[in-house]
């Protein structure tokens, strides 16, 4: 598992589209941010069959915020072009996908080595799942097998995007999604941020700030889940557990 130091800079997406917003619109300013001036952004579009349309409509997003954007699938040496990358885009879809496709094109060791060295990452949804140790709180179907659930390892802890909290109401009987990250936890020692739509992790300096408009639920094994407000400094997650916080953040 890889250390998180000062030189990284992270921005981790819990979703792409927000519901009544256009695509990357509610995370245009952050992302903009973390890149500054950077020439050239590298896109990764594995996590979605469709490369070309998928990279037609990032490339058009990050037009609108002044970023030039090419995709790996268009170049015929993507372990260079993500080495030279000024900046790295993981798009969201199938976390199993994406994984494969960085397992297959050999570009888990070119990710770490360029983030390492202080290029910025930006990841959405599995994309931000698979800058974790592993893919195992995706909640895809499993439509292809990688070599390994091993993942970029770029931070120490894991997400679960999209989370749902549980409804009061509700006649189904299945699995909520924080009963779902207790049964991960009971089989591994990774925490794990439930991050709701709209929010994400800025990492840079060391530390993790949560972002957006939501509260996000973090998980420690042997620990009561607990809220993280808006804006809040969650840096422990680089802690050990037992330096987990304990009750909830305001």
């Amino acid at each position: 598992m890889a250390n998180t130091d000062d030189v990284r800079r992270l921005l981790l997406i819990g979703n792409s589209t927000l519901h009544g917003r256009r695509y990357l619109d509610h995370t245009a300013k952050e992302i903009q941010d973390l890149v500054g001036n950077a020439a050239n952004v590298v896109f990764v579009p594995f996590a979605l069959q469709d490369r070309r349309t998928y990279a037609k409509k990032a490339q058009e997003r990050f037009r609108r915020m002044g970023l030039s954007l090419t995709s790996v699938h268009d170049v015929s040496n993507m372990r260079r072009a993500v080495e030279e990358a000024g900046a790295i885009f993981v798009g969201g879809g199938n976390t199993f996908r994406l994984l494969k496709g960085l397992y297959d094109h050999d570009l888990l060791g070119s990710i770490r080595r360029r983030v390492a060295a202080g290029a910025p990452y930006i990841g959405s949804s599995a994309g931000s799942i698979v800058a974790c140790p592993s893919l195992k709180t995706t909640k895809d179907m499993p439509v292809v097998q990688p070599p390994s659930f091993e993942a970029l390892g770029l931070v120490p802890f894991q997400i679960s995007p999209h989370y749902l909290d549980p409804e009061p109401t509700s006649t189904h009987m299945g699995e909520t999604q924080e009963e779902r990250i207790l049964q991960f936890l009971e089989e591994n020692e990774e925490p794990v941020v439930g991050l709701r739509e709209g929010s994400m992790l800025r990492v840079q300096d060391g530390a993790i700030t949560l972002r957006g408009p939501n509260a996000a639920r973090i998980f420690f094994r042997g620990k009561t889940p607990f809220e993280a407000a808006p804006g809040s400094d969650v840096s422990f997650l680089l802690a050990t557990s037992d330096a987990a916080p304990v009750g909830r953040i305001a």
